[in-house]
């Protein structure tokens, strides 16, 4: 539930958000639907990338600010991805727990979306949560994404998980 005064930003992924990606992602807890918790040497590599959004083809990572003080609450991004015969962007995020439950995720992920459309290379978002993931499965119904189904999908690499494929189209009308 959204509470009056819980204000949800988006800010360029930065060298100081290692402490913030090590929570997010090196943690059994906070990794319980992508296969576990990353290595020290995973997350540093990752937290490399996101620091050069060159390396995301033209999409960007960013930390999800929220509540009265601007805190770094999770992140959130969108990067190029084949799929299905077509490019198209995908997109993902995670909110520390002490942020969960206020409606910050579902209001980061509508932000994604504008600068998504905004970046404008891509007609589609999709965006894989893990079928058992009912909260991401209710951030991408509540940002407007479309349910195309269940998929099997390798995240991370040599891990298969069954994943439900949610997609916006960011120009809108018909094919």
């Amino acid at each position: 539930m959204d509470r009056p005064g819980w204000e949800v930003g988006l800010r360029l992924w930065a060298e100081s958000d290692l402490g913030l990606l090590t929570r997010l992602l090196g943690d059994p807890a906070m990794t319980e639907h992508l296969g576990g918790p990353e290595t020290a040497e995973q997350l540093r590599t990752r937290h490399a990338r996101y620091c050069h959004p060159d390396e995301l083809d033209g999409g960007a990572m960013y930390a999800v600010l929220a509540g009265p003080d601007g805190a770094a609450a999770g992140s959130i991004g969108f990067w190029k991805k084949a799929w299905r015969g077509q490019i198209v962007w995908e997109t993902g995020w995670s909110v520390l727990p002490e942020f969960q439950g206020k409606g910050i995720a579902t209001r980061a992920a509508r932000l994604i979306v504008e600068r998504a459309r905004a970046a404008g290379k891509h007609r589609y978002l999709h965006a894989f949560p893990s079928v058992e993931n009912a909260a991401s499965n209710a951030v991408c119904r509540k940002a407007g994404f479309t349910l195309l189904g269940a998929v099997e999908f390798e995240y991370p690499a040599g891990h298969m998980m069954t994943c439900h494929d949610w997609q916006l189209d960011l120009v809108g009308g018909a094919e």
